[in-house]
């Protein structure tokens, strides 16, 4: 599993869809879009879905969701996306008492089984007591990222003098 933290913000996208019989139907689907803003992440979408989609579309909404860390998978099979709740237990010396905070994350996985277990296998090497409070399949269609520039090279000119 890659796990990025960052800010994300889900849209839901609104386009004419080529149904498997031919026939053209409008859609609504969800998808996440790493971004710093609004503006940016409505950018990014009609940048990415813009080789997928002919004709017009709609930005129906744009929120910022739960959580700000992803999980994805490398396996092809894994085609779904999953909002897990985890409750983080911490002592509070002052008072003695257990304290639960609650964190979310995107999981990539095939199944709700798959979801639990990359979980799972990600936080057995952390030291944090944790329970899984919730794992709920979504109906995120794709995560999009910004990518990462690649440094240029720079050329080393002598200088004739």
């Amino acid at each position: 599993m890659r796990c990025k933290t960052s800010d994300y913000f889900e849209v839901k996208f609104c386009y004419d869809k080529t149904q498997d019989d031919g026939v053209m139907k409008k859609t609504t689907e969800l998808y996440v879009v790493e971004a710093l803003s609004f503006t940016e992440a409505e950018a990014k979408i009609v940048e990415e879905m813009s080789h997928y989609v002919q004709g017009d579309y709609k930005i129906k909404a744009i929120a910022i969701p739960q959580y700000h860390e992803v999980w994805f998978s490398d396996k092809s099979k894994d085609d779904k996306f999953y909002k897990a709740k985890l409750q983080f237990v911490t002592l509070d010396e002052m008072s003695d008492k257990e304290k639960k905070s609650n964190n979310f994350y995107l999981v990539q996985a095939g199944s709700f089984d798959a979801a639990k277990k990359y979980i799972e296998d990600v936080m057995d090497g952390s030291m944090a007591d944790y329970k899984i409070a919730s794992v709920k399949e979504t109906e995120i269609m794709d995560v999009f990222e910004i990518e990462s520039e690649k440094p240029k090279k720079t050329e080393n000119k002598d200088k004739k003098k």
